[in-house]
């Protein structure tokens, strides 16, 4: 046990203190011990990491030094390249605002106008008379436009197979009828196929309560309803007198019968037999649209008001007697209509509904229009954006400026 002792001591006595500076400096460093302490051998392996990982430290330290100038180099050409990212983004940007400030100080619209130089209100026909508000083409649809003041009447005239006139837009009945419960072995025949007793059988109004045929169609009275399911086809002779007793206008679409129809090749004379010695209508309220046969239809009634369904050049239209051109909204301008106006030809539009389109149609002249919403269009005392040029000017500026300060609040806030 003794010896065991010495030996333990012997051991001590004989250990010999180190010098390893470079291991001791980083051992002070780590530790805050700098005072001489008593260790085992470091091996070499573990003292050579040691000194691999300082040496690459300070080599990592020395080369970012080295690379400074170099860096802001670097930034500095980045910034330059910001810039000019700046300039490219932003140059079209600041084009683009420009031009959509100063474009509409260059647009033209009928609708400005110096005070005094608008034409009046134009008229308004119904389009197979009210009906927003009515089963189409029926007595009560007419009657309704009448009730909201309308100017004229607009319908389709269709011949039954015995000779009579009524009024019918499609060339089936399916659609405004209930031919599918009447007559089912013939709901796809062509209307004029059918004579008039059959067609008197009809009902004519029970589909519009059923079928809602505008989107924008208001409730009805129960008094209205019940007269909408109770309409049946309306006859031509009838629907003059009507015209006449209130004294309005009428346009109408004549359909030529089809193939073996007996009054094929004589549609036109029939239609002029009702007109001229059933109805009784005083010929100025007939507004003439079908071309055939127009200069025999102006030496039988000369007091019919020819109204033509195209363009045409001036000279030709005076040639053939128009007194009226009958065209869609698209297909004429402010121009036009003054042009035509010029040599004392009227235009009328169609199919005109909404206000802003009405006021476009009245700041540029046109005479009358054609409407599904005489209800609706009575009520405008003026065009829409009617306003003069230095109104509009005023208008625009003071929005450009409200845009800028906008604009530039937004960019103060994000810059």
């Amino acid at each position: 046990m003794k010896f065991g002792k010495l030996k333990v001591v012997r051991r001590h006595l004989l250990q010999r203190y180190e010098h390893q500076p470079f291991i001791s400096c980083l051992a002070g460093f780590y530790s805050c011990r700098w005072k001489r302490y008593q260790r085992r051998r470091t091996e070499p392996g573990k003292s050579f990491c040691f000194s691999l990982v300082f040496l690459y430290m300070w080599g990592e330290s020395h080369r970012k030094a080295n690379t400074v100038l170099p860096n802001g180099l670097t930034l500095a050409f980045l910034l330059q390249i910001f810039a000019v990212v700046q300039v490219v983004i932003v140059g079209p940007y600041l084009a683009i605002l420009l031009f959509l400030f100063l474009i509409p100080l260059g647009m033209y619209s009928p609708c400005i106008r110096e005070v005094g130089t608008l034409g009046p209100k134009p008229a308004l026909i119904g389009h197979r008379g009210a009906p927003m508000l009515a089963p189409e083409n029926t007595e009560m649809s007419f009657q309704k436009t009448i009730e909201h003041g309308g100017d004229g009447l607009e319908t389709d005239v269709t011949i039954s197979y015995d000779g009579v006139p009524f009024l019918m837009h499609d060339s089936s009945l399916k659609r405004t009828t209930n031919v599918r419960e009447v007559y089912p072995n013939d709901t796809a025949q062509n209307a004029a196929l059918f004579s008039w007793d059959a067609l008197k059988e009809l009902n004519a109004g029970a589909w519009f309560l059923k079928d809602k045929p505008f989107s924008c169609m208001g409730s009805l009275s129960r008094a209205d309803q019940i007269q909408a399911m109770n309409q049946s086809i309306y006859k031509l002779s009838n629907f003059l007198r009507l015209a006449d007793s209130q004294n309005k206008l009428v346009i109408f679409d004549l359909y030529r019968p089809p193939e073996k129809h007996p009054y094929r090749h004589s549609w036109i004379n029939r239609t002029l037999e009702v007109i001229l010695n059933e109805s009784g209508i005083r010929p100025h309220l007939v507004l003439w649209l079908e071309n055939d046969m127009r200069s025999f239809v102006h030496s039988v009634a000369p007091g019919f008001q020819q109204t033509m369904g195209t363009k045409a050049p001036v000279e030709d239209l005076l040639m053939d007697n128009i007194v009226k051109l009958n065209l869609a909204y698209t297909e004429m301008s402010s121009e036009d209509i003054r042009k035509y106006a010029e040599a004392n030809i009227t235009t009328n539009l169609y199919v005109i509904n909404e206000p802003w389109l009405f006021s476009l149609a009245w700041c540029s002249g046109a005479h009358s229009v054609t409407t599904n919403a005489v209800h609706t269009l009575k009520n405008l005392s003026q065009p829409l954006f009617l306003m003069t040029p230095q109104q509009y000017n005023i208008m625009w500026i003071l929005t450009d400026l409200a845009s800028v300060l906008l604009i530039s609040l937004i960019f103060a806030l994000h810059w």
